[in-house]
């Protein structure tokens, strides 16, 4: 029989070290001569991230060595950051950002070390003739990062060449079957990679060189992702010219849509190595989409479009296609993320390896439950909801469970149905969560992913807070018990909750944005225009820059507030976090700060995990009233007697 005790109280089997110690963070799946290539990024080993191969006969061996980390620095959010080529496989070092040529055990730097430490970074490799060509962002002091395609022989004997340049960015080298041309992205300050770029083909040259470039497809308001040669030299890309991610391929120099539909084919370049789409040994084409929310796993040929029904419903930005498997991250409400192998024609598939080994019993897991809500001004937006769950316990019959909403990053990026033991957490200690896809999200069309331009801290946050309310009124969560958590641009929409709104009681920020101004002039190249389009150009919109800082009306904010910083963050300064504790001190909030050295743009090592995730717990204790079961090191809170 189940124990009654207060939400929020409950004795969970998903602890904290579960979250930081008990996995692996997956990525970057690719093959290449019958073994398949993934990256494991390990919290145990200080967030290390490690390439690791899988060969035919099942043996998993790691092909990054211990002095190494495999980690890009490229437009700070990196990915991309090793490549396959036969039997030799390149990677960048995190700690130098130099590339290394892996072959055996021996591990070879094969680009020269820069005038400044780290200053030239290396990522999305491809492979000609001995040679690679990739993205280089060259830094210089004082002035803004150069990026440019660049090649160098494998063996190491030559500088990097510059291939390409006059754009502000590049992604995706490829090269096509018979080596004779190259295919590659660009794009241009203001524009993201997902509000427009440019493909581009040229003529490959036997050093590397290339001549008559001609731009294909793509251009300001056009956004194409991933462009792919076919086994038989027909490349293959995506674009949004209709409002949706599609595919689409080039045939005798026209452009032609191979299976139009209202779905995303597509994701948001935030990183390196994103592949949705690949080509089976005949030509047939293996492809991911997102529908409604939900992915789904499909093989197009001939104008057709076959849907693949396996036990997923989410899938990892990488997808691998051999002569006749797939490999790919894939998840759903059940299972965390997990690397499976897929026979598409018989729809069965296979564990290769999966990010954690869940020892929670299922009646420990909250499942979520889509749902559309109205958005304050007349339109609608996306959430999942989640009810607390634990087969130990109930709550309290007069009492309703306190309700946490997440905000995601991004902000154009977007939340998913997969197991997410970071939301079990909260939901197995008896607090209800809505994870909300906000406007201005991924997976619902370029029209909703749009609708957050101009209005950034505006409708992204009274979307999150009428989630919140939305399911206060059903019965679902205590309307005086809600707090509101987020990272990066998450916890921009987190502080603007809580500045400007007085709906939540309490929030917990993580390295986010108080002061729109500082980010605008204090980021790295890639979003130093990225608020263009979000809030306006920076100096001629400054005063909505103003009007949309919460640091600036700190002073509003009634409610306690956590915060959370990686005090080496380039994306967002420590200096940002520190100016809203200073204002919060000046006017006695209650509020804790919490930093971690050595950590970046979000937490990588299992002990600062660990920490924040059990500070939040604690901080949320003393705010809503109730004693966490879990033994937790106290936090310091100040103006602890305003509670």
């Amino acid at each position: 029989m189940a124990t009654t005790a207060p939400y929020g109280s409950w004795a969970s089997p998903v602890s904290a070290s579960m979250l930081s110690g008990g996995g692996v963070g997956l990525g970057e799946v690719t093959t290449d001569g019958g073994d398949v290539y993934w990256v494991e990024t390990r919290p145990r080993e200080a967030g290390r991230s490690v390439v690791v191969r899988r060969t035919p006969d099942g043996e998993i061996v790691d092909v990054t060595p211990p002095v190494l980390d495999s980690r890009t620095r490229v437009h700070e959010y990196g990915g991309g950051a090793y490549g396959v080529g036969g039997p030799v496989v390149v990677t960048s070092h995190f700690t130098d950002q130099r590339v290394y040529r892996l072959e055996g055990e021996a591990a070879t730097v094969i680009t020269p070390a820069p005038e400044i430490p780290g200053g030239d970074r290396y990522a999305d490799f491809a492979f000609c003739d001995g040679r690679v060509i990739c993205v280089r962002e060259h830094h210089r002091v004082g002035k803004e990062a150069k990026n440019s395609l660049v090649t160098f022989p494998l063996d190491g004997s030559g500088e990097p060449r510059t291939v390409v340049k006059g754009h502000d960015f590049f992604s995706s080298p490829r090269v096509s079957p018979d080596g004779e041309w190259l295919a590659w992205l660009a794009w241009d300050h203001p524009r993201m990679p997902w509000d427009g770029t440019e493909l581009w083909v040229a003529a490959l040259g036997e050093d590397g060189g290339i001549s008559e470039p001609e731009r294909v497809a793509g251009g300001e308001h056009e956004s194409i992702f991933q462009p792919e040669w076919s086994p038989s030299g027909t490349l293959h890309f995506v674009s949004d010219r209709t409002g949706w991610w599609n595919l689409y391929r080039v045939v005798a120099g026209t452009v032609e849509a191979i299976h139009p539909m209202e779905a995303e084919f597509g994701l948001p370049q935030w990183g390196f190595g994103m592949r949705r789409y690949g080509f089976l040994g005949d030509g047939r084409i293996v492809c991911t989409y997102t529908e409604d929310g939900f992915d789904r796993l499909a093989v197009a040929a001939g104008g057709t479009l076959r849907r693949v029904h396996i036990d997923y419903d989410y899938f990892g930005p990488s997808v691998a296609v051999g002569d006749d498997r797939v490999w790919l991250i894939a998840g759903s409400a059940t299972e965390p993320e997990t690397i499976v192998e897929v026979d598409v024609e018989a729809e069965a598939t296979s564990v290769i390896r999966p990010s954690r080994e869940i020892e929670v019993s299922p009646a420990y897991l909250s499942h979520p439950e889509p749902f559309t809500f109205p958005t304050r001004d007349g339109d609608e937006a996306h959430a999942f909801s989640y009810p607390p769950c634990n087969a130990d316990f109930t709550g309290p019959q007069d009492e309703l469970p306190p309700l946490v909403v997440l905000s995601h990053g991004g902000p154009t990026g977007a939340t998913s149905s997969v197991l997410d033991l970071h939301i079990q957490f909260w939901t197995s200690r008896g607090f209800a969560v809505v994870d909300v896809n906000y406007r201005g999200s991924t997976g619902y069309g370029r029209a909703y992913r749009d609708a957050l331009k101009g209005y950034w801290g505006l409708r992204d946050t009274t979307d999150c807070i009428d989630a919140a309310l939305f399911l206060a009124g059903e019965g679902k969560g205590d309307p005086d018990r809600m707090a509101i958590r987020g990272g990066s641009a998450g916890g921009f929409t987190t502080l603007c909750a809580l500045t400007f709104h007085d709906v939540f009681a309490a929030g917990a920020c993580y390295f986010g944005v108080g002061d729109c101004v500082a980010l605008a002039l204090d980021t790295h190249k890639f979003e130093s225009r990225y608020l263009d389009s979000l809030i306006g150009p920076y100096p001629e919109a400054a005063e909505l820059y103003r009007e949309r800082s919460p640091i600036n009306y700190a002073d509003e904010i009634e409610c306690p507030v956590i915060l959370f910083q990686g005090l080496d963050d380039e994306v967002v300064p420590p200096r940002q976090a520190e100016d809203m504790v200073a204002a919060l001190t000046a006017n006695r909030v209650p509020h804790a700060y919490l930093t971690f050295p050595g950590e970046g743009h979000g937490l990588r090592k299992a002990e600062h995990i660990r920490r924040a995730r059990e500070a939040e717990l604690f901080f949320y204790g003393q705010v809503f009233g109730f004693e966490p079961a879990d033994v937790i090191e106290p936090v310091e809170i100040a103006f602890a007697d305003r509670l």
